[in-house]
């Protein structure tokens, strides 16, 4: 069954459609809530907390859109509501990726690099990156995520790409500097 099917069942009390949806959308959302709070246990707290937040919102989603934004913008808003309350960042800790289609031909060791220096760029470049890169949203998707304008969104994604770059290829930048 799609989302559609759920979100019916859902809205109807089903509470098996909403552990289908659990199911479906928990994993992805745990290594999102990692990425994006860089602490496994504060993402299980995010997702758990996002999870509620479907349950008692999903008369507030609007089937004649994606369902994925509406969802991961409630799990960044909620990953975002408990680093301000905990206002540290503890140790990243790396989610497993293994199983990520998207990486599953890269070998963890080699994206361990690209993970620290993601992990060490600020919110506002990093989220957006998080958001293109590892869930696959488009600009316009991140832009009501996060919601901020596309422009903006593009820009952070520029910035944070070319952050990325300056760190992982320092010498290359030296180089090119000095042509």
């Amino acid at each position: 069954m799609n989302i559609d099917g759920w979100y019916k069942q859902i809205q109807a009390g089903d509470k098996d459609a909403f552990r289908h949806l659990y199911e479906a959308y928990s994993e992805y959302a745990i290594r999102t809530a990692s990425a994006i709070t860089r602490n496994r246990e504060m993402a299980k707290d995010a997702v758990q907390e996002t999870f509620i937040r479907v349950y008692r919102q999903i008369d507030s989603y609007n089937p004649n859109f994606t369902f994925d934004p509406w969802f991961y913008r409630i799990l960044t808003n909620e990953c975002m509501r408990i680093l301000k309350k905990n206002s540290f960042y503890s140790k990243f800790e790396h989610p497993d990726l293994e199983n990520e289609p998207s990486i599953a031909e890269e070998s963890f060791d080699s994206l361990s690099d690209l993970y620290t220096v993601i992990q060490s760029l600020d919110d506002a470049h990093r989220i957006p990156l998080i958001l293109k890169y590892l869930k696959g949203f488009t600009e316009k998707e991140i832009a009501e995520i996060l919601e901020l304008n596309h422009n903006t969104v593009k820009s952070r994604l520029f910035k944070g790409r070319q952050r990325l770059k300056d760190q992982l290829f320092p010498t290359e930048r030296r180089l090119n500097n000095s042509e």
